[in-house]
């Protein structure tokens, strides 16, 4: 029986047809191949298992239990891009889909009706548990996508598109934080990702939970329309032990933390990681910067937006 494979690759999905069980592994590859350009050597399939190890191109389909509409996650680069990451130009404009918080929009988090939604994530959305909360720890919240992993480039291997310094950043900041990972993805990817760059068994530190988009809320904006944030207000209701007080979010969109925006730290994006890996330091500082912050009772009358400034003063 005849089976389609969706393909998520370079942050687009793919639909892979009439995927027989007598199809190889290869033959599979091949069919991905016409429909991104990504040869089959290039191609490495991350959630393609056989009994818990990556499955090899002589592999038959049929062996290997998957079912319709299997979402698989590819990692590869196309010829011309191998070829252009030494040719394109150095100074390209950045272009990021964000805005900046005016101060009208600051009283968006006392809308009643928005207070209602989070109302409803508290009651109705589960927190994916990854480890247990611990007594006394400030909460750092993390998005993924252009904060800790360049989920848009391309790559032969998962390492490629991680930022610089990550693990030393999370085992640094496990010491006063729970870790939370927040992504305005779902819960299948949150979890692929932190499989890939080995975030999920590091000896050194452990995440305490994950939420998906599925946490977030649409809110209305007299500039800017409707616009999906991810409201801390929802962790808070789920966690007595977090408020305000010690809760401190990155982000790379502004608009994420509309709801919190005394609690968000905007990050700079990592893009281009394979220009990038080798030169952004990014996580280095803020990896001193919540170290310093964490001696503070309340983090709340913080302007995160100079922490850079804060950092490099003694306290």
């Amino acid at each position: 029986m005849a089976i389609n494979i969706v393909v998520k690759w370079a942050g687009k999905e793919y639909i892979i047809d009439e995927i027989d069980a007598a199809d190889s592994v290869m033959d599979l590859k091949v069919k991905i191949m016409e429909k991104t350009g990504v040869r089959p050597e290039r191609q490495k399939l991350l959630n393609l298992k056989a009994k818990g190890k990556a499955a090899t191109e002589d592999m038959k389909i049929g062996s290997l239990g998957l079912k319709a509409n299997f979402k698989l996650m590819m990692m590869g680069s196309l010829e011309e891009t191998i070829a252009e990451t030494q040719s394109k130009p150095e100074n390209l404009p950045e272009v990021v889909n964000d805005f900046d918080i005016d101060e009208e929009e600051v009283a968006i988090q006392d809308r009643e009706f928005n207070l209602e939604k989070i109302e409803k994530r508290v009651r109705e959305y589960e927190v994916k548990v990854i480890s247990p909360s611990r007594e006394n720890k400030k909460l750092l919240v993390l998005d993924i996508d252009y904060t800790l992993f360049d989920h848009r480039s391309v790559a032969e291997a998962g390492w490629e598109l991680m930022r610089p310094f990550l693990h030393e950043f999370l085992e640094t900041a496990y010491q006063d934080y729970d870790i939370c990972i927040w992504s305005a993805t779902n819960m299948k990817w949150i979890e692929e990702k932190m499989k890939l760059l080995g975030c999920n068994n590091n000896p050194n530190y452990k995440l305490a939970f994950y939420l998906d988009s599925r946490a977030m809320i649409s809110i209305q904006t007299e500039k800017y329309g409707i616009v999906d944030v991810k409201p801390l207000g929802v962790i808070w209701g789920k966690y007595e032990q977090y408020d305000k007080k010690n809760t401190i979010m990155f982000d790379d969109l502004r608009r994420n933390f509309l709801m919190n925006p005394q609690n968000g730290l905007k990050i700079r994006p990592f893009r281009e990681a394979h220009k990038n890996r080798t030169t952004d330091t990014e996580l280095v500082g803020l990896a001193k910067y919540l170290a310093k912050i964490a001696k503070l009772e309340d983090l709340s009358g913080l302007r995160h937006s100079r922490w850079e400034r804060f950092s490099s003063d003694n306290l």
